[in-house]
This record gives structure tokens, sequence and C-alpha cells, in this order.
């Protein structure tokens, strides 16, 4: 087994993702990755285009959409 060296800050978003107590990083990596794996390429674009949508501040909020559909 190799081992890779991560950020403390890194070290914290991992736990943070932990379901039990005793998953290890590497079940988190995985479980990443495989979240990844699953999304079509057409979706992987839709998903880098809203978040340049969001970053460049080309968002409504909830209540707005509400009022601009008419709800």
């Amino acid at each position: 087994m190799k081992q890779i060296k991560l950020s403390s800050d890194i070290l914290k978003e991992l736990n943070k993702r932990k379901v039990f107590k005793e998953d290890t990083y590497e079940d988190i990596i995985w479980g990443l990755l495989e979240k990844d794996m699953e999304l079509s390429e057409e979706t992987k674009k839709a998903i880098v285009k809203a978040r340049k949508n969001i970053r460049e501040g080309k968002v409504v909020s909830f209540e707005e959409a509400k009022k601009k559909l008419g709800f």
C-alpha cells in the first residue's frame, strides 16, 4: 500500500463525509469517485456550465423564480 499526503483541510472534509465511525478514507474516496463515474458526459457539461453561471452571478433566488413563474 502506498501513502499519499493530504492537507489538513482535505482531511477535515473527508472526516465530514464519514457515515460510520469505522469508514476509512479509502471508502470515502471510492464513494466520491463512484458518484463522478455515474454522471453522463452531458450531465458533467451541464454541471460545469451551472457552476460558471453561479460564479458569474447569473442566478436568481427561489423566491425570485416563484415570482417570475407566477407562484
